[in-house]
């Protein structure tokens, strides 16, 4: 071989030193993971803790000031409606007592007339309710009728049920007042023993005063409530308490009860909040969810923590993007996409959202991989490298 020109050899070096160089200072390519933009079903929920309590519940209280016999009762037993809970030897009364006790019975025959009131107005609530429910059914079973006013409908007609029930309780609470507070003034001039009785059929949820000792006027004894009748109490933050709907579905779990959720509905959202002091020290201004079981679990008693997801909105086919993948362009969204092994910037229009996922409306195609939880390495342009 003849050997190489040296005018060639010398401009040859120069050349390949240039490339060298450039070679070692190019910047080695971000490795990335990616994930693909997909179908699928996608909900919005508030997540949130809460407990089970008893939704009708009584306190027997003492109509007089006596001598309480000591309660053989205990949490737990099971109480008939009508049952001696407790037995009082009330004190002698002097002029002021037995006006006192006057007083009591007065108010006790008014709030039973208040009461008795309030189950006409809670029934014609729920006869208005139960008859758009069935027009509304009419409708819808026509085409005519939207969805949405049919689960409204609904909504209503349960809540409406569950008022009815409710002003019932407290018209047989209040009537067993009015005998309670007439045995307290009988028996206490007649210097008899009064029976205190439960309103109810359920079981005692606590005794609180066991022992035998004198307790005043208005003292609380027992407590007594239906452990069937549960329902749920959530605290959830005031923002996201303006967004939940009546009737929104929950799904409701607990330690112990299976990895199956249980199926609940919001039957009311209280209208007045409260401040809570989170674990992070910090003031939140809070409102409590009232929710019912669909089918009340047998394993669940009075005060029971729970884990409570309370569905805002629910799709079964909705094009998504993992939220890991978003980030903020200027006023809107956009993901980093891989073209050719460079990352590319795409403008993306969101629809509804959760912590994992969202709802796409434009600016992807399904099948395409998203860069996800881009480092600050990665730019529009940027040589990028999939793990």
């Amino acid at each position: 071989m003849k050997p190489l020109p040296r005018r060639l050899l010398f401009l040859g070096l120069p050349a390949a030193l240039v490339v060298m160089v450039v070679l070692a200072l190019r910047p080695e390519p971000v490795r990335v993971e990616t994930a693909p933009v997909r179908r699928g079903p996608l909900a919005v929920s508030v997540d949130e803790e809460g407990e089970t309590r008893i939704h009708h519940r009584y306190v027997i209280s003492a109509p007089v000031a006596g001598t309480l016999k000591r309660i053989a009762l205990h949490e737990g037993d099971e109480v008939a409606a009508g049952q001696v809970v407790a037995e009082l030897d009330p004190l002698p009364l002097d002029a002021r007592s037995r006006r006192e006790a006057e007083a009591r019975l007065a108010a006790a025959r008014a709030a039973r007339r208040e009461a008795e009131a309030g189950i006409a107005t809670a029934k014609a609530a729920h006869d208005e309710a139960a008859r758009t429910l069935e027009r509304l059914g009419r409708l819808a079973a026509e085409g005519v009728a939207a969805k949405d006013d049919l689960d409204r409908a609904e909504t209503a007609a349960r809540q409406g049920a569950s008022e009815l029930e409710a002003a019932r309780f407290r018209a047989e609470a209040a009537r067993y007042d009015v005998e309670s507070a007439r045995a307290a003034l009988l028996e206490a001039a007649a210097g008899g023993v009064i029976p205190l009785r439960s309103p109810v059929a359920g079981r005692v949820l606590e005794v609180c005063e066991e022992c035998e000792r004198v307790v005043a006027a208005g003292a609380s004894l027992v407590e007594v409530g239906d452990p069937a009748e549960l329902e749920v109490v959530v605290d959830v933050l005031s923002s996201d308490a303006v967004s939940i709907p009546l009737g929104a579905p929950m799904q409701l779990s607990s330690g112990g009860l299976g990895a199956t959720p249980l199926a609940g509905r919001v039957r009311r959202v209280e209208p007045s909040g409260f401040t809570k002091v989170s674990p992070l020290g910090v003031e939140e201004q809070r409102v409590n969810v009232i929710g019912d079981f669909v089918d009340p679990p047998a394993g669940l008693g009075d005060r029971y923590r729970i884990e409570a997801k309370i569905v805002l909105w629910q799709a079964e086919d909705v094009l998504k993007v993992p939220a890991g993948a978003l980030f903020r362009a200027g006023e809107g969204w956009a993901v980093f996409t891989i073209e050719n092994g460079r990352a590319r910037q795409r403008a993306v229009t969101l629809g509804h959202r959760n912590p994992d996922e969202a709802e796409l409306l434009a600016g992807l195609r399904e099948g395409e991989e998203v860069i996800v939880h881009p480092r600050d390495r990665v730019a529009d342009g940027g040589r990028v490298e999939v793990r």
